[in-house]
């Protein structure tokens, strides 16, 4: 486990794998979740690439700033690119599940020149309709003031601050997307079926996979088939990249 300093925060990660010419990967975990929820997958995504795993924010080891500004979906992109500079990384594959699946497609809303891919599992792409998103935001606020109530307050600024949605950008960006996609969400994961399919459909070639006996979790629930897929989806882009 090493530790990255952006504005004062210390931003826990760790890089696994060796650099041999083919893309790394960045994964992002969901919203309560840390890095140790890859730990299924981790040996075999990095068997033949660099990965690097994080904790956001108010998360895992990372810092939990008391101000509620340093929460928020730009301190996370930012946290991000800060993550693969610091690895002399300037091109990656994006990926993460749910709320790291969201700050990935605001990643390449950011930073598209250094995104080589997106892998987005059990991931919705935020709201287009104002009603539809304070709907969604009503939910994460009442969801970060059950944590305060548990004593859990880092986890219930990043709620306010990274969970809550601002505007509709991600969601408009998809179509503009143009580097290949891969989709994965748990048959069970009923919440996010529908996200996956318009994901699926908004981005051009996008691949989309439903992971059988899986709910939101789909990485943890059945790891052998979320790695097959992942890894095979790594291994085709690693083969354009070289061409």
């Amino acid at each position: 486990m090493a530790y990255l300093e952006r504005g004062g925060v210390r931003v826990s990660h760790e890089i696994v794998g060796e650099r041999n010419g083919s893309l790394p990967v960045l994964l992002s975990h969901g919203f309560s979740a840390s890095a140790g929820m890859w730990a299924p997958n981790i040996g075999a995504l990095a068997a033949a690439r660099p990965v690097i795993t994080w904790d956001m924010r108010g998360h895992g080891h990372s810092d939990c700033p008391a101000e509620p500004a340093e929460y928020s979906r730009e301190h996370c992109v930012a946290d991000m690119a800060a993550l693969l500079d610091a690895h002399e990384i300037p091109r990656a594959v994006i990926g993460g599940l749910s709320l790291g699946g969201y700050l990935s497609l605001a990643f390449h809303l950011a930073f598209p020149e250094r995104v080589a891919a997106l892998m987005l599992f059990d991931t919705g792409p935020g709201f287009r309709s104002d009603k539809a998103r304070q709907e969604w935001n009503d939910r994460a606020m009442a969801t970060a003031d059950r944590l305060e109530r548990d004593g859990q307050h880092g986890l219930a600024l990043a709620g306010r601050g990274m969970l809550a949605q601002a505007d509709a950008r991600v969601i408009e960006s998809l179509p503009s997307i143009e580097v290949p996609a891969l989709v994965l969400v748990g048959a069970q994961d009923r919440a996010f079926l529908g996200a996956a399919d318009y994901l699926a459909a908004k981005i051009g070639g996008a691949e989309l996979h439903v992971i059988s006996d899986a709910g939101h979790t789909c990485n943890l629930d059945q790891p052998e088939q979320f790695n097959q897929r992942v890894i095979a989806f790594l291994d085709q882009l690693d083969q354009l990249d070289r061409v």
